[in-house]
């Protein structure tokens, strides 16, 4: 199977907005199937179709722990996606475990769910630190240190960018500050990494990490929450007992099915996956360094496989999006969940790149489905377009770059 398709006016279709959602796996859809139809049972009902659907959420449950390497069972929560685990585990170690003030460290390019959640406790008095990146947006393990108090509740670092695919440096800021300040909460929000790195909550250190099922070829609408064993926090959802008393509500089975299968081919083939990511991510960045004036906007090794942020200077990126789309190629501006924005990415422009920068960025991100006749054809694409678009374009509909933007330092080039 390929993400190549023909649209409905035979323009040949190449999908490579992967870090927005993944097409669900054949296995995993399979797998899902039976609890559509037959296998309608409700998991806390004791009759038989009641138990057999309360083993198969059982069974995901250990599917994903077992891709987290989680040590039991019961720090596996299973929640509607990452945005509910992600407020589950904000919320819940603060104004829902009680706490009316407080202090949350986070950085300035996490996901907008992560974001609006800090916005919406410093409405109510919580104060939120929120750390800078550099320019390969990376953020700095000692300034989590430097900004702890003696307030402080939870640090909250995402694991893999979903913009610029950079890696942030979790497991050192976890180890530095629970050796300071072992009763504060480390967070972390791993929804772009599973599945393309190594994601080990014991080699991690966290006490809390998101993920969801529609980033790593499972289905929508699920996702799951780790609580390592002993942590404490408020549910966000409260009334029945379902998932220990975490998650009122009935279980979405169909969905955690899918869930549990996605998690189980992640860990069996991660490193075929990987493997063929990483050369995708060559290639694309060999063949695209030969269109001039274009920059990697990230880290160019601590970083996702399966992902890059480029910078075509004097090209519109939503004129780039607008036109690759013509042509059958599916890239975004930034994140999904804020794509309906005219601002310039928060992400891009944390990383101290000028608004003209932010605004001539496209990500293009890839997946275990993606050919390399693809990437080929979505980088010849790319070439024409935003070749066009220099052409036809006045710089002033443009702007131009602040002095000290990254376009102007440690050079220009992809490869």
């Amino acid at each position: 199977m390929t993400t190549e398709a023909t649209t409905k006016v035979g323009v040949r279709e190449v999908y490579l907005d992967y870090n927005a959602t993944t097409p669900v796996d054949p296995e995993v859809r399979e797998a899902m199937l039976p609890f559509l139809s037959e296998e309608f049972g409700n998991p806390s009902s004791v009759h038989p179709p009641g138990r057999r659907a309360r083993k198969a959420v059982e069974a995901a449950r250990e599917q994903v722990a077992r891709l987290l390497n989680a040590a039991d069972l019961s720090e596996i929560i299973f929640t509607s996606g990452a945005t509910e685990a992600n407020n589950t585990a904000l919320l819940g170690a603060t104004l829902l475990a009680g706490h009316r003030s407080g202090h949350i460290i986070t950085t300035q390019i996490e996901h907008p769910c992560v974001l609006g959640i800090c916005r919406f406790l410093e409405e109510r008095g919580f104060r939120v630190t929120y750390l800078p990146v550099d320019r390969q947006c990376r953020v700095d393990p000692e300034r989590v240190l430097d900004a702890l108090t003696d307030d402080t509740l939870i640090a909250s670092i995402m694991l893999a960018n979903n913009e610029t695919g950079t890696l942030q440096p979790v497991a050192e800021i976890a180890r530095a500050v629970k050796a300071k300040r072992p009763n504060i909460l480390v967070h972390t929000d791993a929804v772009q990494a599973i599945a393309k790195v190594p994601v080990d909550v014991q080699a991690l250190g966290v006490d809390l990490l998101a993920l969801s099922a529609h980033k790593f070829y499972g289905p929508k609408g699920i996702g799951a929450l780790y609580i390592r064993k002993g942590v404490k926090i408020a549910p966000l959802l409260r009334g029945g007992h379902q998932e220990q008393g975490m998650r009122a509500g009935t279980e979405n089975v169909t969905g955690i099915v899918g869930l549990g299968k996605a998690a189980e081919i992640a860990l069996r083939d991660f490193e075929l996956v990987t493997q063929h990511l990483w050369r995708l991510r060559r290639r694309f960045l060999r063949l695209l360094d030969e269109l001039p004036m274009t920059r990697l906007n990230g880290h160019r090794e601590l970083t996702l496989p399966s992902t890059a942020n480029i910078c075509l200077l004097g090209a519109d990126a939503l004129a780039v999006q607008a036109n690759l789309g013509q042509r059958g190629v599916c890239v975004s501006v930034g994140s999904a969940c804020s794509s309906g924005s005219l601002k310039p990415s928060h992400v891009l422009r944390a990383m101290g790149l000028s608004e003209m920068a932010a605004f001539c960025s496209v990500r293009f991100s890839w997946g275990k489905f993606t050919t390399e006749e693809e990437i080929d054809y979505a980088v010849e694409q790319t070439k024409e377009v935003v070749s066009l678009l220099r052409e036809i374009t006045l710089p002033e509909e443009i702007g131009v770059c602040d002095e000290n933007c990254p376009c102007f330092f440690e050079g220009a080039g992809l490869a």
